[in-house]
């Protein structure tokens, strides 16, 4: 239950939901540019954007046109930073709903230097 809270107060905050669909709009972008130029199937065109943005690169899959590797180079620019972030924000909000242990630590370091 406490699982369906934190993905439920993740999406009451604006930034948190402009990141999701900036993040969920690359990954499509991304497949179906991969489905209709590389004649990717929609599971590999999926599967590659995913790997392609979060820096994974197996390198089974790579682009074969010259538009393609445009294309990637491009991709590969604008989303990671989308998606990075959306990634830091979920690791944000999920540090704040277990005891926001950034704070405490702050805290700690503060006490310490008194």
């Amino acid at each position: 239950m406490r699982f369906w809270n934190n993905i439920r107060g993740f999406f009451h905050e604006r930034s948190y939901r402009v990141l999701t669909m900036s993040a969920f709009v690359i990954i499509l972008i991304g497949s179906v540019f991969y489905r209709v130029v590389e004649g990717l199937s929609w599971l590999d065109a999926v599967y590659f954007s995913i790997i392609t943005l979060t820096s994974v690169g197996y390198g089974d899959i790579s682009p074969k046109t010259d538009i393609g590797k445009v294309f990637t180079s491009v991709y590969i620019l604008v989303g990671i930073g989308i998606i990075f972030g959306f990634i830091n924000a979920v690791y944000k909000h999920q540090l704040s709903n277990v005891g926001g242990e950034p704070k405490r630590r702050k805290k700690r370091m503060h006490d310490h230097h008194k």
